[in-house]
Formats: structure tokens, C-alpha cells, sequence
């Protein structure tokens, strides 16, 4: 295996590519409703790309600029760059292919995709530099994530509208309120590197219970967007049943028991994406 194959896989496995199933979902979602039934197989996708070429350049942002953070976190301080396995030359070659991707992509998709490309990768790679002044880092995180079903949107009718502005916001408050979760893990270690997150601020306790109020939030979001005369009765089936798994996925989590966080981050998140992603193309092309 050659040192380039070598090091891609690594940087691939770190930047842990399934995780594309929280946006790519939400993206899916906007094209259906954006085109009102079935869009163009071309455009799905080159949305598609978009969306992976986006996430893997921030991911990679990520991992260089918070290297240092990484080696002195012990949930993070064997990923491959914090441990001296593969070299910073590779992540930034890495994290341009990826950038120009996503813009390859735009540019197939419409003008204004394009245009507004510079501006998707500027928000997805801010969020990671926000950790080092605000606690509001996940909701930084939930902005970023957003520009998916925004993009989308544009992508299909090229234009910005307030049905995807509305699902956007679901999307901030959704990823917010998981990522409050998930960074409950690194509490002691942010603490000690002086990063800003809700657990620092507010304990672990009271950040769980915002965590909470984020998602009741996303779905006060999905609601409203069911008042737009684009989705059908099966869409709220569907927010119904993300209700349920939201609830399901806070009963995992205690304050002094976080030992399910990665289930409740990774599963059943997915399954959120998923299933409503599932639902809204029954409701978009039967209903």
C-alpha cells in the first residue's frame, strides 16, 4: 500500500464519512420539497457531492486547526493527525480536493449555487474556531449543518426561500441539541484547555435540560414548516415518530451516566434523519 493510499484511508476514517447521514437527509429533504415531487437524478446527484465534498473539507479544517486540543483530550488524542500518524501537508491537499469538489459541484448545479459556494465553506469551516470564545459553539455547529437543506434548495430552484430558511432552523436546533449531549464527554478536558461549550458553562446537568429545550425548538420548526403548502399528513407522521425517537434519545442520557452518549448521538440521530428523509419523499411523490 502506498504512503498516499495509506494516509487517505486514515484521513477518510477520521473524518468519519457515515456521519454525512445527519446533513445529506436534510439536503434530500429540501430538494424534494424544492421540486415538488421528483428532481432531476442529475441534480440529486451533484447535491449529493456537494454535500460530501463540504463535509469532508470542514472536517478536515477541523482536524488541523484543533490538532493540538485533540492530543490533549483522551477520547481524541489517537485520531490520526493528533497522533503524529499521518502529517498536516496531507489533511490541507486532503481538505482542498474536498473544497474544490464541493465547488465543481455547485458550479453544475446553477449559477447562484455556485456563487454561494465560497460563502457554505466559510460557514462550515468557522464553526470550528468558535469553541476557542463562545459556548455557543453548537449552535455554530447546527448553522453550519443548515446550509445543507438551504443549499438544496438552491441547487433545485435557485433561489433562497422561507420554506428552507424554516427547515434550516430544525436542522441548528436539532444538531445543537445533540452536540450539547455529545460534548458532555469532554467537559474535564475543555475545562482544563480553557474551550467554551453549554456542559462548561452550565454543568452537565442543566446543559442536558438545554439540550432538551433545543429539540423541542426543532420541533416547533418542523411544525411551522407543515403550514406551507408543500408537504402532506405523512410528513407529520413523520415529525410525530422524530418526537418519540428525541424523547427515547434523552432517556438514555443521566448526568452521572453518559456511557450511551455515542448511541444517542450516532443511532438514533441517524435514524431521525433518515426515517424523516424517508417519509417526506413518500409524502412528496405519492401524496
Amino acid at each position: 500500500m502506498t504512503e498516499f493510499v495509506k494516509n487517505l484511508l486514515l484521513i477518510l476514517s477520521d473524518i468519519k464519512i457515515q456521519h454525512t447521514v445527519f446533513a445529506l437527509p436534510f439536503a434530500i429533504i429540501s430538494a424534494f420539497m424544492a421540486a415538488g415531487g421528483i428532481p432531476e437524478v442529475a441534480a440529486i446527484a451533484w447535491i449529493m457531492v456537494c454535500v460530501i465534498g463540504a463535509r469532508s473539507a470542514a472536517m478536515a479544517f477541523n482536524r488541523i486547526v484543533d490538532a493540538r486540543f485533540d492530543r490533549l483530550n483522551p477520547r481524541t488524542r489517537n485520531r490520526p493527525l493528533a497522533a503524529k500518524r499521518v502529517d498536516t501537508t496531507s489533511y490541507w491537499v486532503f481538505l482542498i480536493a474536498a473544497s474544490m469538489l464541493f465547488i465543481f459541484a455547485s458550479f453544475k448545479l446553477n449559477r447562484l449555487s455556485f456563487y454561494l459556494s465560497p460563502v457554505a465553506l466559510s460557514i462550515v469551516f468557522f464553526y470550528s474556531l468558535t469553541k476557542r470564545f463562545t459556548s455557543l459553539s453548537h449552535v455554530f455547529l447546527g448553522f453550519a449543518l443548515s446550509v445543507a437543506p438551504v443549499g438544496a434548495w438552491v441547487a433545485i430552484r435557485e433561489e433562497v426561500s422561507l420554506a428552507s430558511l424554516i427547515l434550516g432552523a430544525a436542522v441548528v436546533f436539532w444538531l445543537a441539541g445533540f452536540d450539547i449531549i455529545y460534548s458532555c464527554q469532554d467537559l474535564e478536558s475543555d475545562t482544563e484547555n480553557r474551550l467554551h461549550s453549554i456542559p462548561r458553562k452550565f454543568g452537565v446537568s442543566k446543559a442536558l435540560k438545554l439540550a432538551a429545550g433545543s429539540h423541542v425548538l426543532m420541533i416547533f420548526f418542523l411544525v411551522i414548516l407543515s403550514t406551507l403548502p408543500l408537504l402532506d399528513w405523512l410528513y407529520l407522521v413523520g415529525v410525530f415518530l422524530v418526537g418519540i425517537l428525541l424523547i427515547y434519545e434523552h432517556s438514555l442520557i443521566q448526568p452521572n451516566n453518559l456511557s450511551k452518549v455515542n448511541i444517542a448521538f450516532f443511532n438514533v440521530n441517524g435514524c431521525i434523519s433518515v426515517l424523516l428523509m424517508t417519509l417526506v419523499i413518500v409524502d412528496s411523490i405519492w401524496l
